[in-house]
């Protein structure tokens, strides 16, 4: 049996890169998925994807920035497929303005408050009350590497990924029984925009060259994401997860 069937799941930021992996395993696994994207067509064209493979997956055109945009896209999946079960706030990314503290600018930095943590703290507002009128589920959140050790030049974005690490465990206590709340913490993964933004980058060359498993691709987060979504993660709760091809212990 698919070992997501039964199960109704929204991805946030699904039209490309992890996102739109994970959509798609998540369909090929059973789970009538939800994609909630910025970019209309980006997500449209992963929809259709899906149900040209014989899935079921609708689009829904979503900025997880703006309370009524996320708001709207849950309350329209529970309508469309009767339940939420599980909710992967994926939307995120940093650019190359990111830097360092002293340097960064600070429209950088609120840019990824905005999008990485505010998102992900509008997700689970909206996402986690729907989630237990289903009957519970699963949360995932995208924490990164970065929250884990230290890697220069990033202060923004680690800023913002130190924080949905926090409160993922916070909101792992506060929602139990119910809803089960586990992040992941991918090192690079190489997504058409992170091959970009580490061949712009002298650390993060540095750091992608010392992957003790080879570089990360999409797929592998996405196969993370599947356990956590799946019941084979029923008493797993509150951990972050790190897909780094040993990147934090090498």
């Amino acid at each position: 049996m698919p070992r997501l069937a039964g199960k109704v799941a929204l991805v946030t930021g699904a039209g490309t890169g992890i996102g739109r992996a994970t959509a798609k395993l998540f369909a090929e696994e059973g789970a009538k998925v939800v994609i909630a994207e910025v970019n209309k067509e980006a997500g449209e064209q992963v929809a259709q994807v899906i149900t040209q493979a014989s899935g079921d997956a609708i689009a829904i055109r979503t900025d997880v920035t703006d309370p009524e945009s996320i708001r709207t896209a849950i309350e329209r999946c529970v309508q469309h497929y009767g339940a939420l079960h599980v909710l992967h706030n994926n939307a995120g990314g940093s650019t190359f303005q990111d830097s360092n503290v002293t340097d960064a600018p600070l429209e950088e930095f609120w840019r990824v408050i905005k999008l990485d943590l505010y998102g992900t703290f509008l997700g689970c507002r909206f996402g986690i009350p729907a989630i237990r009128k289903s009957g519970g589920g699963s949360v995932i959140n995208m924490s990164s590497n970065v929250a884990l050790m230290g890697i220069p030049g990033r202060d923004c974005y680690t800023a913002a990924k130190g924080a949905v690490t926090s409160m993922t465990r916070s909101m792992a206590v506060e929602f139990a029984p119910d809803v089960r709340v586990n992040a992941i913490a991918p090192s690079a993964t190489m997504t058409d925009r992170v091959r970009r933004l580490v061949a712009g980058n002298t650390a993060l060359e540095k750091m992608a060259q010392a992957h003790l498993l080879g570089l990360i691709e999409p797929e592998d987060i996405a196969a993370m994401a599947l356990f956590l979504a799946s019941d084979e993660s029923r008493k797993v709760t509150g951990h972050i997860y790190p897909v780094d091809s040993g990147i934090t212990i090498s």
